[in-house]
């Protein structure tokens, strides 16, 4: 009897439970404002042509990811050190003291240390006497991080809260893998909430999961699933893996369905958004995300040929330098979106 050919065992279990599954949580988090941005990057600028000697192809990268240079921390450099800067401009930006603030949330896959948190490190250098903690959902953590920390605000409990979205992500990819070394850069994006407008602050959002598809996006070692022994070092396996296709279709489409129910939950058009910034993991999802949305490119916010992928900072890395050219004004109509390993992802409609 004939065999027929199937698909691998674990895309196909993907694609089905990912398109079975029910969507993200929807809610609202108004009287909420970003009073301030602030970001840094790693110092060393590295082109594409820097990458030639590893075996790179510049135009290749250009051509499937419009990457044309991203930054890259010193050696000497963690990941809460990038968050102090970002933090430290984000503070003078807002003209708020250290010991003003509520509350310390980091985004980041990339900590300092397993523990004590990234956040902690935050907290001991700024001097600031606040709780803190971190938050790992990866290239949407810094939106399940916004989200958080508007809650807080939003239940008066808290005034200041500093968020702070970082990764060096250099440090996770294995320089052997040509289509997934370039991707990546180091840098960190804060931003500070406190009370605003009761019309003001994330309208709509949607925050939400797809476990069965965690393969896509993956550090195989290091955890208590599988530890870094020596023979999984040198496999790789403490090295991110990708599964750059599936990725890419999935990202297209969770944008695509957040995106227009988190709109048409309080009934705003795409033609009246004044900014959109999204999670700047490629140009090609960016512009088949955009193009579904029918929005006006000249609304859509890109770094990503600068800085390339930089997980958890990417959204507020964004808004600061969106910020900083006068391209948002309050009363704004902002919609971010951050989507990536977990499978996680986390889209808002922000009044600026």
């Amino acid at each position: 009897m004939e065999t027929q050919t199937t698909e691998p065992r674990e895309e196909t279990l993907t694609e089905q439970h990912t398109e079975s599954m029910p969507r993200g949580r929807m809610g609202k988090v108004t009287g909420v404002r970003i009073a301030a941005t602030g970001s840094s990057v790693g110092a060393e600028v590295v082109t594409n042509e820097d990458l030639a000697a590893l075996g790179c192809d510049s135009e290749w990268i250009v051509r499937r990811t419009g990457i044309h240079e991203r930054r890259r921390a010193s050696d000497d450099v963690a990941t809460s050190d990038l968050c102090y800067e970002a933090a430290t401009e984000c503070l003078k930006r807002a003209r708020v003291s250290v010991d003003q603030i509520d509350l310390i949330i980091v985004a980041t896959i990339t900590p300092d240390h397993a523990t004590p948190s990234t956040a902690c490190h935050l907290q001991r250098r700024l001097g600031a006497i606040a709780p803190a903690m971190d938050v790992n959902a990866a290239c949407a953590g810094f939106m399940y991080g916004l989200v958080t920390g508007s809650q807080f605000i939003a239940a008066g409990n808290n005034r200041c809260v500093l968020v702070v979205g970082a990764d060096l992500m250099s440090r996770t990819i294995n320089p052997n893998d040509k289509k997934t070394y370039p991707l990546f850069g180091d840098a960190a994006g804060a931003v500070l909430l406190t009370p605003g407008q009761e019309g003001g602050g994330i309208l709509s959002y949607q925050i939400g999961s797809e476990g069965c598809g965690g393969e896509m996006l993956c550090i195989p070692a290091g955890g208590t699933r599988q530890e870094l022994t020596p023979e999984a070092h040198q496999q790789g396996l403490q090295y991110l893996t990708m599964d750059g296709r599936n990725v890419f279709k999935w990202a297209v489409r969770i944008f695509d369905e957040s995106a227009n129910q988190v709109l048409n939950d309080v009934g705003v058009d795409a033609s009246e958004l004044d900014l959109v910034v999204l999670h700047q993991a490629n140009q090609r999802i960016i512009d088949s995300a955009v193009s579904n949305l029918n929005v006006s490119r000249d609304k859509v916010f890109v770094n990503l040929d600068r800085y390339g992928n930089t997980s958890g900072a990417s959204i507020p890395l964004a808004l600061d330098e969106a910020a900083q050219a006068g391209k948002i004004q309050r009363d704004d109509l902002v919609l971010l979106c951050g989507f990536g390993a977990g499978l996680a992802w986390g889209t808002a409609l922000l009044r600026w």
